[in-house]
This record gives C-alpha cells, sequence and structure tokens, in this order.
C-alpha cells in the first residue's frame, strides 16, 4: 500500500529516510529550511556524501515518488505521515537541543487539517512524545485527531543506504493500533524485523544502543593504554574476547577515538538524561572521558615520536569521522590538527570525500596548513605521516612509494591499519596503538 509521507528535515537521516521511503514505493516528500539542500535533492545531487544515495535520489524523482519542497506548510498538508527528522544538537551541558522539534510541533498544529501520524525520527530524549503532544495541545486551531509514534534510526553513516534497505531490526514505539497499523504496512517488507513497544521505550533504545557501543570502543581504548605499558597486543586481545558470543568482535577496534554526530553526543544526551530522573550515569562519563583523553595521547606519541614539532612537515591522512562519509562532526582529526597548529608543526591534510567540510573549519594558509589532492602529495617531503582515518585506499598506498617520497619514513597508525613487521621490513619507523 503506497502511503504519502512527508519527512520534514533532510540532512543525513532525513534524506536517506526520504530517499529509501520512496524506494520501498511510498509517495515521499522532503521539505527543509536550507533552501539549498532542497535545490540540490531536486537536482538529483545529495548535499551529502553517502554510497549509493545519488542513484537512488535520481532513479526515484524520475518515477514520481519522490519529490522536495520549500513549503513546510504544504508539506504537513499534504501528508498522512510526518517523519520528524530535524537536528537535535547538544547544548554546553550535554542536553539535547529540541528548539527544531519543538518549532515543527508548532508548525504542525497550525497544519492539522486531518488525521496525521507524527513519528520521530531524530534521537531524542525519552518522553519527548510527551511534549511534542503537550505543544501540538497548545497550538492546534481544531479538532482534528493525530498520534505520535517513536520510530528511532540505526543508520551508520558509510552504509546508511543499505542500512535502511537491510535492517537488522525496525523499533517501533507507539500508543495506539492506528498508529502501529500504519508503521508496519511502512515497513511491511520487513515484517520480521519489526519490534513494537511503548514510545519511552523506543525513545530508550537509541541512545542506550549506541551508548553502549561507544562503552566498547571506550573499553578497548583502555586496554590498549594498558597494552603498551606491557608486551600484550590489543589486536590480539580484541580477537580472543570477540571469539566469546557473549561480546563479540563488532567495536572492538583500538584507535584515537570516535566521532560523528551520535555516539559523542547520545552518550552526553544520556548522562543528562540519567540526572534529570535521579539516575547516576557515572559510567558514561568516564566512557567520555577516556574518548576525549584517545586524541591526546595520540598526540603525545606523535610528539614523543618527532621530538620538536615547530616546522616539521606532517602529512594528515583522514578528515572525516569514519570512512566513507564526508562528515566531520566530532571527528579525532579536528582536535588532532588543532593541537599539531599550536606546536607549529607545517600541516598536509588529505581525505577522499572530507576536505571541503574541513577547509570550513581551518581554512588553508601556507605552509602552515595545506590541502592535498591526494595522500602522496601529502607525504612527499613529510617528516612523518599519521593516520586517522582508516579509509581502504590508505590500506592500499604503494607502500615502497612512500617509503621513498617521504624525507623521514615515518608513519603514525592511528587505526592500525597496517601490520607492523611488514612495514618496518620496508623501512619505516611504525607506531601504532596498543601493539609494539
Amino acid at each position: 500500500m503506497k502511503i504519502k509521507i512527508g519527512v520534514i528535515g533532510t540532512g543525513y537521516v532525513g534524506l536517506v529516510t526520504a530517499v529509501c521511503l520512496a524506494e520501498l514505493g511510498h509517495q515521499v516528500v522532503g521539505t527543509d529550511v536550507v533552501k539549498e539542500k532542497i535545490d540540490f535533492a531536486l537536482a538529483g545531487r545529495p548535499h551529502i556524501y553517502e554510497p549509493g544515495l545519488e542513484e537512488l535520489l535520481q532513479k526515484n524523482l524520475k518515477r514520481g515518488n519522490l519529490n522536495f519542497y520549500h513549503d513546510l506548510d504544504k508539506t504537513i498538508q499534504d501528508s498522512d505521515v510526518l517523519f520528524v527528522c530535524v537536528s537535535t544538537p547538544q547544548l554546553a551541558d550535554g542536553r539535547a537541543d529540541m528548539t527544531y522539534v519543538e518549532g515543527v510541533s508548532r508548525r504542525i498544529a497550525d497544519n492539522l487539517n486531518s488525521y496525521k501520524l507524527i513519528v520521530e525520527k531524530s534521537t531524542v530524549p525519552v518522553r519527548t512524545s510527551a511534549w511534542i503532544k503537550r505543544v501540538i495541545n497548545l497550538y492546534r486551531k481544531n479538532a482534528e485527531n493525530y498520534d505520535v509514534a517513536s520510530n528511532p534510526e540505526f543508520l551508520r553513516e558509510g552504509s546508511a543506504v543499505h542500512d535502511f534497505l537491510n535492517p537488522d531490526r525496525i523499533i517501533i514505539g507507539v500508543e495506539s493500533e492506528k498508529a502501529e497499523k500504519i508503521l508496519c504496512q511502512i515497513y511491511q517488507k520487513f515484517a520480521d524485523k519489526i519490534l513494537v513497544t511503548n514510545i519511552d521505550t523506543a525513545e530508550l533504545i537509541k541512545h542506550a544502543s549506541n551508548s553502549f557501543l561507544a562503552m566498547k570502543i571506550s573499553f578497548i581504548n583502555l586496554i590498549s593504554e594498558l597494552c603498551e605499558k606491557t608486551e600484550a597486543d590489543v589486536e590480539l586481545v580484541a580477537r580472543g574476547m570477540g571469539l566469546d558470543p557473549r561480546i563479540g568482535p563488532q567495536f572492538l577496534k583500538a584507535g584515537v577515538g570516535y566521532g560523528g554526530s551520535c555516539f559523542p553526543k547520545d552518550v552526553r544526551a544520556l548522562i543528562h538524561i540519567g540526572e534529570e530522573m535521579g539516575v547516576d550515569f557515572s559510567l558514561l562519563k568516564e566512557v567520555d572521558k577516556i574518548n576525549t583523553r584517545r586524541i591526546y595521547i595520540f598526540v603525545n606519541k606523535v610528539k614523543q615520536v618527532l621530538w620538536v614539532l615547530r616546522e616539521k612537515k606532517i602529512a594528515v591522512l583522514g578528515l572525516s569521522f569514519k570512512p566513507q562519509t564526508d562528515d566531520i562532526r566530532n571527528a579525532p582529526s579536528i582536535e588532532v590538527i588543532r593541537e599539531l597548529k599550536k606546536e607549529g608543526a607545517y600541516l598536509r591534510l588529505y581525505d577522499p570525500q572530507a576536505i571541503a567540510n574541513m577547509k570550513k573549519i581551518f581554512p588553508e594558509q601556507e605552509p602552515d596548513l595545506v590541502y592535498c589532492p591526494s595522500a602522496y602529495e601529502a607525504l612527499e617531503g613529510a617528516n612523518a605521516g599519521l593516520i586517522i582515518t582508516e579509509w581502504p585506499e590508505f590500506q592500499n598506498l604503494d607502500l615502497r612509494k612512500v617509503e621513498t617520497i617521504m624525507s623521514n619514513p615515518i608513519l603514525i597508525d592511528g587505526r592500525n591499519i597496517f601490520e607492523p613487521a611488514e612495514v618496518r621490513k620496508m623501512g619505516f619507523e611504525y607506531y601504532s596503538i596498543g601493539r609494539k
């Protein structure tokens, strides 16, 4: 059954949601307050880099079941189901800023011309649905019925399209049979993956999931610190742990820490939610502290290897917070670059997708900071090369060529993408995380 769906907000989550819901066969309209995002989408060009997204966007625009409006009011009025995908950025105290969610709720109240199912897709604190209903009830102009539901997203940047169309679970938080029936119709292709809960449970699942995964990353990073004080190898420790089916190998990869728009924000948000409700989340406070410390441990490793950083030419490979995305939000590279700049190093930066976004934070300024068109050009003449993001391109570098073009063949690997013995055989000084 084709359902008329409006997607409010076309950022990473919203644009992928709109395109993939259209791919499932529904009639979808996306809208955003940022006109440029809509213009790009209508032209078949996503404003973000995400594998497979551009092809599906163009396909569904062409077949007529996907459109984008500048007009939020029209989108609300013409839709039966509204997916709210607006930003919930982090405030200074760790809370999620709900300004945009409240603003959308008021606009829905103004345009409630028939029954609407309002679906929280943004990551929101538990009990947000109650506030949405309060706002709508305060500002609506008629007695039209509506429901609020929660359908948290579990999309990994770099594989978001695949994740949406091949879900491991679909969480639906509802408080009416009508809302449940509609959402089950939307996701009928994945009926065996659906878990129906109440709204509070669904809202909490997203924060709980991301915080648990962040905890696994911080745990293995803490273990890597111990490995560096001993003869232990963190890669083998992680492999041995991961063979236990109760633990599993996922997210046991030591490195410079996690970043992105989800893990840092969601960990801090859950800490704050706990504080508001009298639950002590000191465990997650330590997870956050460990992750922040990873960047400075890595920079100190660079200082130990190069001694004086002033006017040393350092190649930084990888700017995005993870591979297969141009997203630099909370990327470890940002703080690494900032610390190296303080030391007076000459930085040569390269990333396959994220250079344009990083230039907004660090404008090019020769010779202090230069963006390079390839990894080889970044490494040419460098006194050291730092690997910050594990792009496959870096794993496939011709290391024999790299050894010849660097002034000093020194690699400091923040993601353990190479085997130490093999790299050292080629003549490199090689330093990694939690390994000798």
